[in-house]
């Protein structure tokens, strides 16, 4: 018996540690994927606006240069400025002339980058024209009409077009969505080589970081090569939002999934040392059953072959082997009903024939099968049963045993001292059947494992006591069917007080 339980528990920690490597080590890895998902999603949802706003982007970029072409110049004061069909300006105050190759413009900026492109008169077509032009290191907007030899031109505000991309845009937008089309500027390089391209990449990054967050953008076709048309959300942003929904959702997610895991591997942990502890309990169980088998069949054997071999002849004799062979018999056939008894508990088997019954007469029941066992010793049992008892329904036969076997556990672990006291008090709802011993009593720690199948204190005395393990089970099971309960007082060293409550019969 000593043997096999290092077995049992090295066999569960191995299970267990598998169980640990099968459920960790994938769920580790899903919780790998749904990080780099989380850090992702941003990035994801930007691509799925991105499809979306698409097709309206392209519709615009299509249109700009058809609305920019409709406009038409005025001349204020000497000074030209570019009206919209609807009358919106859309020229800035700063203008410029060009005759031959001679710029002339109060707008010193705007100056250079026609100088630094060396535009002249007949560089512009005849009519009207609209393009983009590097002035002071990012992209402006110019509209310019030639007449003859002289050319002149107006800077374009940039907020003035974006509000007509707006008006245009209503009828290409599906969502309800608030948002804004705009001309997103490119940022000329501040030098050339490699480190020219980075300081303008970081400037370039460093804009779309400060500005408004672009839900979709497109480069335009030339002439307007220098811009993009973008975008961008007026009020929440809808990245930011769905984003973080979606993260919220994946960590909720993978909160219930860890928390669903913890409870799975706990709850199956448990369950393995559970079976891990009944096996091992039911193979001490059968040591101890075979054991206690072994006792009265090996006295019935020897008994058997002395009056089989006729080695007593004294009738005294005879009658004296007989009575032995009648309490070994007694004691093996209630060792086994105790066993079937468990089995048909287990099973759902178990039948009980109730009837409403006085409680002295279940107490009689189980006192005279004590008394019948004629037990050795200076035992003592006091009886108190007080009159007007109200009636409990129960199985008789049941509830006597599980009184017998609390009155038989009570004289085999009371040691010297055999002073037993059975009780009966009445409450309102429950009648209380009470056995107190002045023996060994119970260790804390032992306490709730003792209504356990298959547990039996592990003490010297028990070890030289006979027992199963199964009777404080059966007793509680069968208190349970009626409704009832078994509870225990103990001190270890002074004894210990088990009481059956029943609950009164109602008439």
């Amino acid at each position: 018996m000593s043997s096999s339980q290092p077995s049992i528990i090295l066999s569960f920690r191995r299970t267990f540690a598998l169980l640990i490597v099968l459920v960790v080590l994938p769920s580790a890895g899903l919780s790998g994927f749904g990080v780099v998902a989380i850090i992702n999603e941003r990035a994801a949802v930007e691509k799925r606006l991105e499809a979306v706003w698409q097709g309206t982007l392209e519709s615009l970029a299509e249109e700009l240069p058809m609305l920019l072409r409709s406009s038409r110049f005025e001349l204020v004061d000497g000074k030209p400025r570019l009206v919209a069909p609807g009358g919106r300006l859309l020229s800035t105050q700063a203008s410029f002339r060009v005759e031959g190759q001679q710029v002339t413009t109060s707008d010193t900026e705007l100056a250079a980058a026609l100088q630094a492109v060396r535009f002249s008169a007949s560089d512009f077509p005849p009519g009207s024209s609209r393009f983009s032009l590097m002035v002071g290191g990012h992209a402006t907007l110019i509209a310019a009409e030639r007449q003859g030899d002289v050319v002149h031109g107006v800077r374009l505000a940039q907020d003035a077009v974006e509000e007509i991309l707006d008006e245009r845009a209503e009828r290409w937008v599906s969502t309800t969505e608030p948002v804004r089309f705009v001309l997103v500027a490119r940022h000329e390089s501040t030098g050339e080589g490699l480190m020219g391209k980075l300081v303008s990449e970081v400037a370039q990054a460093r804009a779309n970081a400060l500005g408004p967050a672009v839900l979709a953008e497109l480069l335009l076709p030339p002439p307007l090569q220098d811009f993009r048309l973008g975008v961008v959300p007026t009020g929440e942003d809808p990245v930011a939002r769905a984003s973080y929904r979606n993260r919220l959702l994946y960590v909720v997610l993978l909160g219930l999934f860890y928390v669903t895991l913890t409870f799975g591997v706990v709850y199956t942990g448990r369950v393995l040392y559970r079976e891990a502890r009944l096996s091992r309990m039911k193979t001490d169980f059968v040591s101890l059953v075979s054991h206690e088998l072994r006792t009265p069949v090996t006295s019935i054997r020897m008994f058997i072959e002395t009056l089989a071999l006729g080695r007593v002849k004294d009738p005294a004799q005879t009658q004296e082997v007989l009575k032995m062979l009648t309490q070994e018999t007694e004691r093996l056939s209630t060792l086994v009903d105790r066993v079937l008894d468990w089995s048909r508990i287990e099973s759902g088997r178990k039948e009980y024939h109730r009837e409403t019954l006085p409680v002295p007469v279940v107490v009689e029941t189980a006192v005279s099968a004590f008394r019948a066992q004629r037990l050795e010793g200076d035992m003592q049992l006091t009886v108190d049963v007080p009159e007007h008892l109200p009636p409990v329904q129960v199985d008789r036969v049941s509830i006597a045993g599980a009184l017998l076997n609390l009155l038989q556990n009570a004289y085999k672990y009371s040691r010297e001292d055999k002073r037993i006291a059975l009780s009966v008090r009445a409450s309102r709802r429950w009648v209380d059947l009470t056995v107190e011993d002045h023996g060994m009593g119970i260790a804390r720690q032992d306490r709730k494992r003792i209504f356990e199948r298959f547990y039996r204190v592990d003490n010297l005395l028990t070890r030289k006591t006979e027992g199963s393990g199964l009777g404080l089970a059966i007793a509680k099971r069968i208190v349970e069917a009626h409704g009832g309960r078994i509870t225990l007082k103990s001190e270890l060293g002074k004894g210990s007080r088990f009481t059956i409550q029943l609950p009164v019969h109602k008439v």
